[in-house]
């Protein structure tokens, strides 16, 4: 199955850069109706071996998904974390979609510096 799927991505995506921008829309969605766990379990053993084909290291794969599934969280429609913390502070959802907004838009920022800056995650190997 990763083989074929491999051969249907790469006949449409020839560049390991835009892969990338398809994974990250594709885990953010997918981080929005998910929980970490059920994404990871369902995701990783399609898209590993597609990574590791286009020359992305599995570690820093592995980073990529979890920055992506975590801000996935707290992103509308569900959004876990926030329906969790208007329960605990007893705040509606829209004003903690609003509180949350600067904090999403600078973790999309670092998902970006460490999708595609892949030295920011392996500089210890």
């Amino acid at each position: 199955m990763p083989q074929y799927l491999f051969e249907f991505i790469h006949e449409r995506v020839s560049n390991p850069i835009v892969f990338l921008i398809l994974l990250n829309l594709l885990l953010l969605i997918l981080g929005a109706f998910l929980d970490v766990f059920s994404a990871t379990v369902i995701m990783v053993p399609l898209i590993l071996p597609i990574a590791v084909q286009y020359g992305i290291h599995p570690l820093h794969l592995g980073i990529i998904f979890i920055a992506n599934l975590q801000i996935g969280y707290f992103t509308p429609p569900i959004g876990m974390n926030l329906f969790i913390a208007s329960y605990r502070f007893e705040r509606p959802l829209l004003e903690l979609y609003r509180a949350c907004l600067p904090f999403m838009i600078v973790l999309l920022i670092v998902l970006l510096l460490i999708t595609y800056i892949p030295s920011l995650s392996l500089w210890f190997l």
